[in-house]
């Protein structure tokens, strides 16, 4: 085998291998050995096939055989042999003169191919015990706790038919039908359906158009459909829709006491209070780590300058684009919509795929380094995690992603990537800062965004 550099530039890499053919005879005459011994053919004793007439009969279709093992088992040698790590799997071209091609099928001349890829770069990775970051943290106050005690309560309280007007905050029980330019639309239409006034669970003023209704009451009702609705159909459309309704309930007083506590399945109210603080501490301290993720990832991107490949730049780049062009599409919007242009759109969302490989490099580097894998377990409880979201559907999700080594392997790069961001979390210096559930909820992008504005 010769392998010869035909490109150095850069990050970019192409190998010219040449296999002669010679070699490919060798191959050829073993598997046709083996062969000999397996096939059953009329007119010939078990293991006595001539190899001439295998080579006549089979010849074609075993060295193409031959010709893609040798082309699998060449590459990959090529690269071991080289201290190079590729960023993505080469590309492998052959020539496109079809006499060349039969003269290697017939075995009369060399198979030669190229290999075109990209390294990943060297990373000089920063002293992680050097970064200083703040982790945001939050107590658990008895306001917390009697707030989420209040949410709990008005998902379990009872509705009780009354005879008055409606008020907000009452259910009533319509029967509707919806309209736009005079026909009716496909799921615009319902029975007995409760709705529950002041939940703005419906169209954007619907609820408040009945307000004041009573049982028996038949009302018009005139909506707007709003621009991002999710059913670009119907997004920005009038609608008018014809209602029926056919009892106004009003909700029954929930007392959070012990009475209350054993409807859920806890001893008393102190147990009851208990339960809620460790389930509003586990949502401040996931609020907390995300935001902690975060501030390292920003100092990561910024301590690391390294080139990047191009085509994992270009890969991700395409992912994070046609997500966003098929969102605004769904949603009816355009890039004027969101005061900007398609150009500046683009270099957005450029700046962003260059960060995410950045990123994606360093933490790979970090783990490889530092012998940071993940291990069967901890895919497995991932992966149980997903199939979770697949009620009834469990078993095919899961023969899914047993059949598909590239879909299981985005359950494994988040796990990986949080162990890593672990790992280098232990090295840093963090600070702790008690901050109120208003700060530690702010989204950082949006204070960089009023900042902005202002220095317009």
């Amino acid at each position: 085998m010769e392998i010869i550099e035909s490109v150095n530039d850069g990050l970019k890499r192409e190998l010219k291998v040449v296999i002669p053919a010679s070699e490919l005879e060798n191959r050829l005459s073993g598997r046709l050995a083996e062969l000999k011994g397996q096939v059953r053919l009329n007119g010939f004793r078990p293991g006595k096939v001539p190899e001439s007439y295998l080579r006549k009969t089979y010849g074609r279709s075993v060295m193409a055989e031959v010709v893609q093992e040798t082309v699998t088992e060449t590459s990959q040698k090529a690269l071991d042999d080289r201290s190079e790590k590729p960023a993505f799997q080469p590309e492998i071209a052959f020539t496109e003169d079809t006499d060349e091609i039969e003269n290697v099928m017939a075995g009369n001349a060399d198979l030669s191919f190229t290999m075109a890829f990209e390294v990943i770069p060297p990373i000089d990775l920063m002293d992680f015990s050097k970064l200083s970051l703040e982790k945001q943290v939050c107590e658990a106050t008895d306001t917390h706790i009697d707030e989420a005690l209040e949410r709990i309560a008005s998902s379990q309280r009872d509705f009780e038919a009354k005879d008055g007007k409606a008020e907000s905050g009452d259910r009533a029980t319509i029967d509707f039908v919806g309209r736009i330019d005079g026909e009716e639309f496909e799921g615009g239409s319902a029975q007995d359906a409760p709705l529950e006034l002041g939940s703005n669970s419906f169209i954007p003023g619907f609820e408040d158009q009945l307000i004041g209704t009573s049982a028996g009451d038949e009302v018009e009702v005139n909506v707007t459909f709003p621009e991002d609705y999710g059913a670009a159909e119907f997004a920005g459309k009038d609608a008018v829709f014809s209602v029926t309704v056919k009892e106004i309930a009003s909700p029954s007083e929930v007392s959070i006491d012990d009475e209350f506590a054993a409807r859920l399945g806890m001893e008393d109210l102190a147990k009851l209070r208990e339960a809620v603080k460790e389930q509003v501490e586990g949502e401040f301290e996931q609020v907390s780590k995300s935001k902690l993720k975060r501030a390292l990832l920003d100092e990561l991107d910024q301590a690391h300058t390294l080139d990047l490949p191009s085509k994992l730049v270009e890969q991700e780049f395409e992912q994070v684009w046609n997500q966003v062009t098929q969102e605004m599409e769904k949603a009816s919007r355009t890039f004027e919509d969101e005061d900007t242009t398609e150009d500046e759109a683009r270099a957005e969302y450029q700046t962003i795929a260059e960060r995410r490989v950045r990123l994606g490099l360093v933490l790979g580097a970090v783990g490889e380094s530092n012998d940071i894998s993940v291990a069967e377990d901890e895919l497995n409880r991932g992966l149980m995690e997903r199939l979770r979201q697949f009620p009834g559907q469990e078993k095919e999700v899961y023969d899914f992603y047993q059949k598909n080594p590239q879909a299981l392997a985005e359950i494994r790069a988040p796990i990986f990537e949080q162990k890593v961001v672990d790992f280098i979390t232990e090295l840093a210096s963090v600070t702790e800062t008690t901050v109120d559930r208003e700060e530690l909820y702010r989204d950082p992008d949006e204070d960089e965004e009023s900042g902005s504005d202002s220095d317009k």
